[in-house]
Order: structure tokens, then sequence, then C-alpha cells
């Protein structure tokens, strides 16, 4: 099959992907939708927003349309980096003698929950971190390879911070996309209810298989991208950094640390990703500025003279992309 013509077989299952996730989960089109660009691009997301807002039923159902094995970690004060990755234990062989044996930890899946990843100590958040840059985990001096392809979604609830660590912005810089669910609308507040508080049961189909995810990443990293896509990329994210020259007033009025280089490589690959998603075979401007913000808002650090003006992260990013 021609490239060509995976980009309209993606296009196609994509739209079955979103019919499907919708007789489970009302609404949140644009999140399930810069979900997918994640996979697409092997990154890991960052899912923030208060409870009840349906994120982990969610990425369970994107795992069974997908047809991706999924685990789920309850994040606490008490888990140790052994409850993410597995540990050893003593077995005896049968001829009078004991071995170890490595039992795996729920990190050995293809699409890993991290629920409340804040509210763990940071010995147990860096538990993750080779397995999110590397796919890789290592346990007793041994290195296990994970399964691909391998994805985290981590949760966090931005309002009640009392008893959490939050991450630190190394380990923010892991995750590809930062995104924020809102309230649903009237509207698909009213189908919430009707659809869950009567014997409806959903039974999502899959529409993707692991094989299909392992395919259409290596088709984002074969889409061409125009030079003028590139050079806007890097400019965007030059421009967040106060320590530069030619930079707007405001980044170096408002901007205490900007973005590096990573967030570059993530806005051409969500950029790729997205316009395959459409249907589409080049990313333009206009696909770099629609995972901007996603990109962008977990990587820009603001000072106080933001915070006294009332200035969001997300009004930065938002008076860059207009320029």
């Amino acid at each position: 099959m021609s490239d060509v013509e995976l980009v309209k077989k993606l296009n196609s299952q994509y739209l079955s992907l979103k019919k499907e996730v919708a007789k489970v989960v009302v609404g949140q089109q644009e999140i399930i939708e810069q979900i997918l660009v994640t996979m697409l691009s092997n990154g890991h997301c960052l899912l923030i927003g208060v409870p009840g807002l349906a994120k982990t039923l969610l990425i369970k159902t994107l795992s069974e349309v997908l047809d991706l094995e999924f685990s789920r970690i309850q994040f606490t004060p008490d888990l140790m980096p052994s409850d993410i990755t597995g540990v050893e234990i003593l077995e005896p062989d049968g001829a009078g003698k004991n071995n170890f044996k490595f039992i795996k930890g729920p990190i050995f899946t293809n699409m890993l929950l991290a629920d409340e990843i804040n509210r763990t100590p940071p010995k147990t958040q860096s538990a993750l971190l080779e397995a999110m840059q590397e796919h890789k985990v290592t346990a007793a001096g041994v290195t296990y390879t994970l399964r691909e392809p391998f994805f985290v979604l981590a949760t966090q609830n931005p309002i009640e911070q009392e008893g959490t660590y939050p991450l630190p912005e190394a380990q923010q810089d892991r995750f590809m996309f930062n995104l924020w669910l809102d309230y649903t609308s009237f509207e698909d507040e009213i189908e919430i209810i009707k659809k869950t508080t009567t014997m409806y049961k959903p039974s999502p189909e899959k529409v993707f298989t692991r094989d299909d995810i392992i395919m259409y990443q290596e088709l984002v990293k074969k889409v061409p991208v125009a030079d003028e896509v590139i050079n806007y990329a890097v400019s965007l994210v030059s421009k967040t950094r106060p320590d530069n020259n030619n930079v707007p007033k405001y980044v170096k009025d408002y901007i205490q640390w900007g973005a590096g280089p990573r967030a570059s490589q993530y806005l051409i690959l969500g950029a790729k990703a997205q316009c395959i998603l459409h249907g589409r075979y080049s990313p333009s401007i206009d696909d770099i500025k629609a995972v901007a913000k996603p990109v962008l808002r977990h990587r820009l650090i603001l000072n106080f003279n933001a915070e006294a003006d009332n200035l969001s992260v997300l009004d930065i990013i938002e008076k860059l992309t207009k320029e």
C-alpha cells in the first residue's frame, strides 16, 4: 500500500474511531484528536482536569477502540517504584534451590494511565522516566524492552494541591502534549445523563490494531515538511526565550524561561500527525499553530510580572502565534 493510500486509510479509520468513542464518551472531540496525534507522534500526554470529566473512561475507551493493552496505576504517596516497574521474588526451582524471578509491573503494557501522577513522591515519579524516553525498564541490573507501541497518559487534578508533588520541569518536558479538559456543554451534559442513568450499555468496536499504530507512526516520520514550516516552528520556539535577541518585548517582560529544542521537534511531529489525520499530505503553518498550545503550555515559565498583570501562558502563546 502506498503512502497516499495509507493517509486515506488513516483518515477513514479516524472518522470511525470518533464514532465508536462517542458511543461511550460524549463530547471531548478535540481532546480525542490531540491524544491520537500524540500517539501517532510516539509521544506521551499529560491531561489536566477536575474530577468527573471522564478522563479515565476516555483513555480506557480509546485503548479498546485501538485494541491496545491497557494498565492503570492510581498514584498515591505510598506508591513505590517497584509497584510500577515490577519486583523480584524468590521462587523454588523444584531442585531444592531458590532463584530470583522478575514479576513485571503494570508499566509493561501498551497504554499506561498514570492517574493523579502528582500524588506520588519524585522517586516514584522518576520510575517512569526511562520508560517514557527509551521505552525500556531497568530492574535489578537487567534492562527489559517494552512492547511497542507504548504510551503514558498521566492525569492531574488542577484544584486540590495539598499533599501533592509537582512534576519538575524536566519531567514535564517528557510529555509531548499538556491537555486541559474543560466542562462539557449543556447539551452534552444532558446526553451524558441520558446515557449513564439508564440501562444503556455501549460496546465500542475495534477500529485500529496495534500494528496499525506502529505503521502510522512510521508514516508520520515520512511526511514531508516544507522548509518555511520548519523555520516557522523553530522561530516560534525561539521567540519564547527571553535571552534571545529580537524577541517581542512582552516575552522579555513576562517569561522567565522559554521552551527548549524538544518543543520544536514536537511542533513538527504534531503538525505532521494532525495533517495526515485529516487526509492531507504535508503540514502547513496552520497545523503548527494548532498544536502550539498543548506543546508549549507546560514549557514556558512565567515570572512575577505576568502574575501581577494577570497574564497566563495561553495568553503569551496566543500573542506569539498571531504575530
